[in-house]
């Protein structure tokens, strides 16, 4: 990517689209195409195809999606495999029509079987079955993943897919009902403390173990590989380092001041045992992440909740 190349960011209003634009602006990138879900309906095959004729991108991030933590997944099925297969199969079959010189689609790590063998290795995919309450969600994800290599082998098309790990940071959802982990917690925490609520209540045993990664970290390796990786199949994103569920809601309660008790209500889900990405593809290519956990939470806080 040249500093005046014409960059669509589809999804630019999200976390990981907005820490996007965020990154490419900062890099001196000046020619960026942004469309909010109301200019531009990324379901309907005609606004896309009008889009794409008209505005000629020359690179694209496919950061667009329908996303949520474990009860919107299992609640909203068949809207998520629906609006998520259309916006993929939309943005990626008229950036080959209009000539779109590279294109990332981002997935989700939610893409690996249940049980795959952790860390989670790229060549861990459709080896499984998968974590049945976000399987809709993963099987559109695992498509977008399929189409960028079957339009690759096809028609030559530089399409790299990525997979970031859970992510946090700015422009998160804190919706109780759909958010996922960490922004929960947060709010949680937060309001069990301005409220001076005696206890705040975590679903699960608090066992489970999980990876997390900041957007702006997310953000700089998408920038990095769109520039660096050019290969069928996808990369992981990811810090490499995980964190129990347990010791996660005592650093985000120590964070935020909360003074009560924790309490793990065990009558509810845990999910995945373990999910850890492996990121040694990555590394190897030389990206490496900066914001270590308990800063990056700091710095959401202070921006979210007392700003």
């Amino acid at each position: 990517m040249e500093l005046h190349s014409k960059i669509y960011v589809a999804g630019h209003r999200g976390m990981v689209g907005s820490a996007i634009v965020a990154n490419l602006k900062a890099k001196g990138f000046t020619n960026i195409i942004e469309r909010t879900s109301s200019e531009l309906n990324l379901i309907n095959q005609q606004d896309v195809a009008d889009f794409f004729e008209k505005e000629q991108p020359e690179y694209v991030f496919l950061a667009a999606a329908k996303v949520g933590g474990i009860v919107a997944n299992n609640t909203y099925r068949a809207d998520f495999i629906y609006e998520n297969l259309m916006i993929q199969n939309n943005v990626i079959h008229q950036s080959y029509k209009n000539g779109v010189k590279k294109l990332m689609f981002l997935g989700s790590s939610c893409i690996y079987p249940k049980l795959a063998p952790q860390p989670l290795v790229e060549e861990s995919l459709l080896t499984g079955l998968l974590e049945e309450t976000n399987e809709p969600y993963a099987i559109a994800k695992i498509s977008g993943i399929k189409m960028c290599d079957a339009y690759r082998d096809q028609y030559g098309c530089n399409f790299v897919s990525v997979m970031p790990t859970n992510l946090y940071g700015f422009n998160d959802n804190y919706d109780l009902q759909n958010s996922h982990v960490l922004p929960a917690l947060l709010r949680k925490f937060h309001e069990a403390k301005i409220n001076n609520t005696p206890s705040v209540t975590v679903w699960g045993s608090g066992t489970p173990l999980r990876e997390f990664l900041h957007a702006s970290d997310m953000a700089d390796a998408c920038v990095f590989l769109m520039q660096n990786y050019n290969e069928k199949g996808f990369v992981n994103i990811g810090s490499g380092v995980e964190i129990s569920i347990k010791d996660l809601a005592h650093l985000v309660k120590n964070i935020v001041g909360f003074t009560g008790e924790i309490v793990f209500d065990t009558s509810k889900p845990d999910g995945t045992p373990r999910k850890l990405m492996d990121v040694s593809k990555l590394t190897r290519m030389g990206w490496n992440y900066k914001i270590g956990l308990e800063e990056g939470i700091k710095m959401v806080y202070q921006q979210k909740f007392i700003e």
